[in-house]
Parts: structure tokens; C-alpha cells; sequence
């Protein structure tokens, strides 16, 4: 296994709306601009992202702090996952986000960092910055 990812970023919007963007299926869609997605919110319940790219189950969610997935690619061999924790903590009107990315084969960490920020952060820190014409209207259609 490769060493674990560990990243920490401050992104514009409360720890509840990132986890809100994240686990939404129609808001991580929107932020990520990179095919469909499909999230469970219940521990346990399956997710797929970026058009089947990214596939996994959800381990753990505590709504508004921590995000923990078995989470794999899809051109990896079967059966292998590696594991995704994303701690949200308040930092005044922002959030500081902590990720840690374990369980990473051989050869796919650089890949999977650059990924995290060109894939995740920078898509984050884009739609939360478009103010309510943004993210506000694609959640309210989210679920309605």
C-alpha cells in the first residue's frame, strides 16, 4: 500500500453545506461537472461518482462532521477499496476539511492527491463562491 493522503483545506461555506454537497447526489453532480453520481446517505448504502469512475459504500456519517467511505476506482482490481475520511470543522464563517486517504495500491497516490484538489476542492471552492444563484438553486431542486 502506498502512503495515506492527508490534505486540509479551508473551503466558503458551513460544515453542513459541504456535507450537504457532498453526500447530495444532484449537488455533487453539479460541483463535480463530471457525469453522474448516485449517493446513498444512509451508512452502508452505496455511492457512485463521476459516471461510475468512483464507486464505493458509506462506513460511517455523522451528518455535518465526518464522512468515512470504502471507496475505489474503477479500473482497480476487484475487491480492492481504499478507505476516505473527511473530518468538517468549523472555522469561523468557513470550513476547515481534513481528509485522509489510506488503503491506496501501489501506484495511484499521486494520481489521487492531485485528484482530491482538481476534482473536489477547487470544484467546492468554485460553487460555493457563485453565491445563491449557485448552489442554493440546485439544492432546492435537489429536493423537491
Amino acid at each position: 500500500m502506498a502512503e495515506p493522503i492527508r490534505q486540509e483545506v479551508v473551503l466558503p461555506a458551513t460544515p453542513g453545506r459541504i456535507y450537504s454537497a457532498y453526500m447530495d447526489s444532484a449537488e455533487h453532480e453539479a460541483f463535480t461537472n463530471n457525469g453522474p453520481a448516485s449517493i446513498s446517505d444512509d451508512v452502508g448504502g452505496a455511492f457512485s461518482c463521476h459516471g461510475g469512475a468512483i464507486s464505493g459504500r458509506n462506513v460511517e456519517l455523522v451528518a455535518g462532521k465526518r464522512i468515512v467511505q470504502a471507496w475505489r476506482v474503477a479500473n482497480w482490481p476487484a475487491g480492492v477499496y481504499s478507505l476516505v475520511r473527511i473530518d468538517l470543522e468549523p472555522a469561523g464563517t468557513q470550513t476547515r476539511v481534513k481528509l485522509t486517504h489510506d488503503a491506496i495500491p501501489e501506484g495511484e497516490r499521486d494520481h489521487l492527491d492531485a485528484g482530491w484538489h482538481a476534482r473536489y476542492w477547487e470544484p467546492l471552492r468554485a460553487y460555493f463562491s457563485q453565491g445563491p444563484r449557485g448552489h442554493d438553486r440546485v439544492s432546492r431542486e435537489a429536493h423537491l
